[in-house]
């Protein structure tokens, strides 16, 4: 089988999420797209995040109507801060008949050399790619490697530090979020504060 490893904090999953990781499910050819809930993303502080728990229920409530859409938690229970290449060998162990693909927007393959090990990644694993809005120049090495697939998928441009900001300000973000996930956060007065 071959899955495609959407990685993030989704804090909270929403539209545009749900939007990327169906595009690389039907244009891909990937067979299974795993929403992988992130305990802690060395690049981003901890302090914002709501409880692994809450996040995990989020990405369940958002995928649970499309087959080919998986949450993950896998690392949960892995050594944190996570990185990539460790959750990878994990995964590798554990589903030795899966080839597992990275997914990521041009932002995290513009930034991609800070992360630990990334020739590894870059060497042994297909990174699909989506667009972005992006103002900066993309390292032409790693562009260029031979297992990084650009996927023509759609540009969007919600952001979950948006959507926070604009609950916590009272605004309407139900639009921008899985009906079921909106009222989830609605429900438990998320990021109301």
């Amino acid at each position: 089988m071959k899955v495609g490893l959407y990685f993030g904090t989704f804090n909270p999953i929403h539209t545009g999420h749900l939007i990327i990781a169906n595009h690389m499910a039907e244009y891909s050819g990937l067979d299974q797209i795993w929403l992988v809930v992130t305990p802690h993303n060395p690049l981003k502080k901890k302090s914002t995040l709501l409880e692994d728990h809450h996040r995990l229920q989020m990405v369940f409530l958002a995928t649970e109507d499309y087959p080919k859409l998986k949450p993950s938690d896998i690392e949960f229970r892995l050594s944190q801060p996570n990185y990539t290449v460790n959750t990878l060998v994990h995964l590798k162990e554990k589903f030795p008949t899966h080839k597992f693909s990275l997914i990521m927007g041009e932002d995290n393959l513009n930034s991609l050399h800070k992360w630990k090990n990334y020739e590894v990644l870059l060497q042994s694993h297909d990174i699909y790619v989506y667009p972005r809005i992006n103002t900066e120049v993309i390292n032409p090495e790693i562009a260029a490697a031979a297992r990084t697939h650009r996927v023509e998928a759609p540009v969007i441009e919600i952001s979950s530090t948006f959507i926070r900001n604009s609950i916590k300000e009272g605004k309407n973000v139900r639009p921008l979020l899985p009906e079921k996930v909106w009222h989830y956060v609605e429900h438990n007065l998320f990021y109301k504060k």
